[in-house]
């Protein structure tokens, strides 16, 4: 009976081996030692460099210097910058006892005191142009009329600025750096494509370190959201981390074009569900828009006198200044505590004695609901409406109490002149 062999090489090393058992047993190792040869081979390529196997890896490639991620940031961080921002608010202090003795007797013995406090906050922004504008968030440099605005740049060097103007429905503002150096920018003329998927990169001031980065990719495209009240419309969402500090500054993308600008982070859903990964920005497009609009504004300012930094901080709201009126927003906190209506109207918290509102006979607690032809639910509102408002200018108030489900109704209408 003749014994099939593999191949004629095995047939050639089975051929000394004279009787079929010892044939039979001369194959088995044979087939025993081409399998261990194959393993070998196996596990040397598993083992072995990669240069071996696939040629020499080219050495930028293993050098973190040349990631596509760390050239972007490299692009972009120069032009990006810290705002700090400080306030300087008088405030009416009063005696509890003082109230108590008011609520009972109808007057105060003692005039209430005033102190004056300073309001800092945070913010990030980036420069689009050399002359040192800048584009943020509003709601970083809000009531900007009243603000000190100090800029630091990447290099550590730090600014004044001041505010040219903004737009509260988009959130974005226009400042400038008060001096003629030429700096880096951000170019609005070639922005992202803002594809789904594609990764993000988010750099900013977050939570007052500067020049953080955070990384992750586009979830989304006009994204309408509410957070805190405030409403947000045509946000693109991303994953990439953005917290407190990081409005305002850019999100890019692997090439360095602008994605959109940091704006909100919703840590919560309306209905109070805990969420992951949900920031938001404004779209690039929509920041070059408005950035061509607020150029325009600017050319129309002049250059403001620089002021010596020693200089005391005298200014005062327009309310104050026009009418003696120290206001408040009433939130639903505020509203709810003291039995009016919510949503409506902004709080008189005190009266100057001799000025225009003192003369119409307005008193601290009362509401104003109405100023000229506008509804006022906000002090920003009023403060907006009253910049336009020259001395001797005639303007007409409805004034009040509102009470919540139609309760109590107290209204009245008065002229003040502005002084």
């Amino acid at each position: 009976m003749a014994q099939q062999v593999d191949s004629a090489e095995a047939a050639s090393l089975l051929a000394p081996y004279g009787s079929h058992g010892d044939r039979k047993r001369a194959g088995s190792d044979l087939r025993m030692k081409t399998n261990l040869f194959r393993k070998l081979c196996l596990a040397l390529l598993v083992l072995a460099p990669a240069e071996a196997c696939f040629g020499q890896v080219d050495p930028a490639q293993a050098d973190p210097a040349s990631e596509p991620a760390v050239l972007a940031v490299a692009k972009v961080l120069p032009a990006v910058v810290n705002i700090n921002t400080e306030r300087v608010v008088r405030r009416t202090v009063r005696d509890p006892v003082e109230d108590f003795y008011a609520q009972f007797f109808g007057y105060n013995r003692v005039r209430p005191r005033e102190v004056r406090q300073t309001l800092q906050s945070l913010g990030s922004g980036f420069i689009i142009d050399p002359a040192g504008y800048i584009v943020t968030n509003q709601h970083v440099v809000e009531r900007a009329a009243d603000l000190k605005i100090h800029v630091t740049t990447n290099d550590g060097k730090t600014h004044s600025a001041h505010y040219i103007t903004g737009d509260d429905k988009t959130d974005l503002a226009f400042i400038k750096i008060d001096a003629d150096n030429a700096f880096p920018f951000i170019n609005l003329d070639n922005i992202s494509p803002n594809l789904l998927g594609q990764t993000v990169i988010v750099v900013g001031n977050a939570v007052g370190y500067g020049s953080s980065i955070s990384r992750g990719v586009l979830s989304a495209v006009k994204r309408d959201i509410t957070v805190d009240e405030t409403e947000y419309k045509g946000l693109v969402q991303t994953d990439a981390a953005i917290n407190p500090g990081n409005s305002g500054g850019p999100v890019i993308d692997l090439s360095g074009r602008l994605v959109g600008i940091s704006s909100a982070k919703m840590a919560f859903t309306p209905q109070g569900v805990p969420t992951q990964g949900m920031g938001f920005a404004i779209p690039a497009d929509v920041v070059r828009d408005s950035v061509n609009q607020f150029k325009k504004a600017a050319q129309k300012q002049a250059k403001p006198k620089s002021q010596p930094e020693s200089a005391p901080d005298t200014s005062v709201s327009n309310a104050e200044k026009l009418f003696g009126l120290q206001l408040q927003d009433l939130t639903q906190e505020l509203s709810d505590a003291l039995g009016y209506l919510r949503g409506r109207g902004v709080l008189i918290t005190a009266i100057e004695p001799g000025s225009p509102a003192d003369d119409a006979g307005l008193e601290r607690g009362l509401v104003i609901y109405r100023a000229g032809n506008f509804e006022t639910n906000s002090v920003k509102r009023l403060e907006e409406l009253f910049r336009s408002v020259q001395s001797g200018t005639k303007l007409e108030f409805t004034v009040g109490v509102i009470r919540p489900r139609g309760q109590n109704r107290q209204l009245a209408t008065l002229s003040m002149t502005a002084r």
